[in-house]
């Protein structure tokens, strides 16, 4: 198996930015000298969810710190980018980090809509550009002599320079929420990261994802490709105690949706919906599915349980809703010492 750490660094306090940038580079250190094969950057705009904001900037500072992991970007919100330039800046990266950038891509958030109205578009248009964003990167990425006229980019030049560093561009994979986005992925081939969903939901995603790709005639060994670049997602804990772990993983959870909600509530247009309390919530506010949280021991356990149900790769949050500094490095260095050794060769 694969671990990659997912740094989704909120920041409460705009005065205090600049102190979680530092935080956050030196956490995806830590995250190397761990062992972790991978790191994954994501982008939030106006709220403070995600400090650094640009996952490409961001990402260079990142190139410049690390020399052996995997730099991934889960996601992009590829409406608030022309695609040319996001192909510039990616194959640039790819250049600078000697060909370990991996492009996550997506609609963005499916709830922050004033996230696009900043950028002068709105939560529908951006679903909509999808699509033909990617369409344009992997034209830009590849070919030449590109002549592109779509619904909502025209352009037209000789080459990209320079051209990616991977041949024949950075891999590609999609953030999908759904299960059908997951079958239509699945039928062209292209890898997926799935968020925190319950086991039984993973393991039935993952069979979803494996079956579609036969049905759709991709061969053994290219349906084995593709999983070995598809991720799950959950947030990490590693304590001295079961009862320790999840004493922090739990008000976590609680300040981390706090933030989005108020967010949400303060900032979009639209009326935020009012939660029905008596459906079930969601497996991402639940801190026993959210969460890989306990010693070395039971997280193990629990890594385990995800490689039974087909999961090779999982990218983890050390630092959900602002976990005190001493916490997460301590996370991060349990599990390198105490749990990754187990997987190495698994």
């Amino acid at each position: 198996m694969h671990f990659g750490s997912f740094v989704f660094s909120i920041s409460a306090d705009p005065e205090k930015d600049h102190q979680v940038i530092d935080r956050t580079l030196h956490e995806v250190e830590l995250a190397e000298q761990a062992g972790f094969d991978a790191v994954w950057l994501t982008e939030h705009h106006f709220d403070g969810a995600v400090a650094y904001a640009d996952p490409v900037v961001f990402g260079t500072a990142v190139a410049m710190r690390t020399q052996r992991m995997r730099i991934g970007f889960a996601v992009l919100e590829m409406a608030l980018y022309h695609p040319v330039r996001l192909a510039v800046q990616t194959s640039l990266l790819d250049h600078l980090s000697k060909g370990r950038l991996i492009v996550g891509t997506g609609r963005g958030s499916a709830y922050n809509e004033y996230e696009y109205i900043g950028f002068g578009i709105t939560l529908d248009q951006g679903r909509d550009m999808l699509a033909e964003a990617e369409e344009l990167l992997i034209k830009a990425w590849t070919g030449k002599n590109i002549d592109h006229h779509g619904r909502y980019w025209h352009s037209k030049f000789p080459e990209l320079r320079p051209m990616p560093y991977q041949k024949p561009h950075p891999p590609l994979v999609r953030a999908c929420i759904s299960e059908t986005s997951v079958a239509e992925m699945a039928k062209i081939g292209r890898p997926v990261l799935i968020g925190v969903q319950t086991v039984d939901t993973l393991r039935h995603r993952l069979d979803l994802y494996r079956d579609t790709m036969h049905d759709a005639k991709f061969s053994d060994s290219q349906v084995e490709r593709s999983l070995d670049q598809t991720w799950v997602q959950r947030g990490l804990v590693v304590a001295e105690s079961d009862q320790e772990a999840q004493d922090i993983a739990g008000p976590a959870l609680d300040r981390y949706r706090k933030h989005l909600l108020d967010a949400r509530i303060n900032y979009n247009i639209s009326e935020v919906p009012v939660v029905d309390p008596s459906q079930p919530r969601p497996p991402g506010e639940v801190v026993e599915q959210a969460f890989l949280a306990g010693t070395p021991r039971r997280v193990a356990e629990q890594v385990d349980e995800l490689r039974d149900i087909g999961a090779r790769n999982v990218m983890l949050n050390a630092n959900v809703g602002q976990i005190e500094p001493q916490h997460v490095e301590r996370t991060l260095r349990l599990f390198g010492e105490q749990v990754i050794p187990k997987f190495k060769d698994a």
